[in-house]
């Protein structure tokens, strides 16, 4: 059953966008080679190159676990930990995946607002000279984070730099490294591949893609690219249709697409935040620097916001929730469910409209 209500729940939960439906359909007439050797996989390629770098390899995904799953694969094995956020997605929401399938420890990590940083990993080093201990191999981290904050570019080389002089690697979790790229006002590439990520997870799902993400290798000629091919297939994340997930990628490209749906995204959760600023129940936690807004509200309101707009509660006990905006959230849907917000607080005049409209 849909619901014609957008809300707030998450960038996962809205349709497709017009632009990669119309892709789909377009690539959706007759035959085409499978597992990649289509002219839409090997034109999609091209746009990873102009955006990534051009000796970066390019393998598409089904889901975002998936991709995490296959990037860590490459770069890690059984007995080596993978160091990240305690609010990463990889950590919390994934199901134990990781571990399952590679075998890995995922290591969370203490962070005030979901970036880590040298000093918050430093301490886990130790253990490379431990035999009883997980061996720290990876750093991941998630651009922009769970928490709605944007790492820096220079954030990210520290991060890089002290990885690559301990024997370690780095990646990006980029399920909405678009929204990242929009609020600094960067490329694709001088948040990842420019600043030596190792690997990276693309968003498409949470984009507006009806499936598929894609992972990131930045350079063909590095010493681990040999097996990438062979692990992509074993974690079955090979498509055998890979056109369709291509098609939306090329869509995505186009005209710069990702940036309009990203600057949009980002906008419209600004609005928000403005737009409940004078509510003095409501305390964002958070800087809003994406398409996130977290707000402490008291518990008794969210039952009746629910009913009006659905979002999700993100510490029940303390009435942290989060507030999650969509390529095609609109104004109207930040309105109605404002109102409901000044409805139920002691508060009565509600802010004029925002000039970012």
């Amino acid at each position: 059953m849909t619901n014609d209500r957008r809300g707030f729940a998450s960038d996962n939960q809205a349709g497709v966008d017009p632009e990669m439906m119309k892709a789909i359909l377009a690539a959706n007439q007759g035959h085409a080679y499978a597992y990649g050797e289509d002219e839409w996989t090997q034109l999609a390629i091209e746009e990873f190159h102009k955006h990534f770098g051009a000796d970066c390899q390019v393998f598409f995904t089904f889901g975002g676990t998936g991709a995490n799953v296959f990037a860590l694969a490459c770069l890690c094995r059984s007995f080596e930990a993978i160091l990240c956020s305690r609010d990463a997605h990889l950590y919390h929401s994934e199901c134990g995946a990781v571990e399952n399938f590679i075998g890995s420890k995922v290591v969370p990590i203490e962070t005030a607002d979901g970036r880590l940083d040298i000093q918050s990993i430093n301490g886990y080093l130790s253990w490379q000279d431990d035999v009883h201990a997980s061996i720290p191999r990876v750093i991941s981290i998630t651009q922009s984070t769970e928490l709605g904050t944007v790492y820096r570019p220079y954030e990210i080389l520290a991060l890089v730099e002290y990885a690559h002089q301990h024997g370690m690697t780095v990646h990006m979790d980029g399920t909405r490294l678009v929204n990242a790229a929009a609020s600094l006002n960067c490329s694709l590439a001088a948040l990842t591949t420019e600043l030596g990520i190792d690997a990276v997870s693309f968003g498409g799902t949470k984009n507006g893609f009806l499936m598929g993400e894609a992972v990131i290798f930045p350079h063909s000629d590095a010493g681990l690219s040999r097996n990438f091919s062979a692990i992509w297939k074993q974690s079955m994340q090979m498509p055998s249709k890979s056109r369709f997930i291509a098609a939306q990628f090329l869509a995505l490209f186009k005209d710069d697409h990702w940036l309009q749906n990203a600057s949009h995204e980002n906008k419209m959760a600004q609005y928000l935040a403005e737009q409940v600023s004078n509510i003095t129940e409501v305390d964002i936690v958070y800087p809003v620097e994406t398409n996130a807004v977290f707000a402490r509200i008291p518990l008794d309101w969210i039952e009746p916001l629910v009913k009006v707009c659905h979002f999700h509660v993100w510490d029940s006990s303390t009435g942290l929730v989060r507030w999650m905006t969509n390529f095609d959230t609109q104004p109207e849907d930040i309105e109605l469910f404002v109102g409901k917000l000044y409805s139920l607080s002691r508060v009565s005049v509600i802010p004029e409209k925002s000039i970012i409209l």
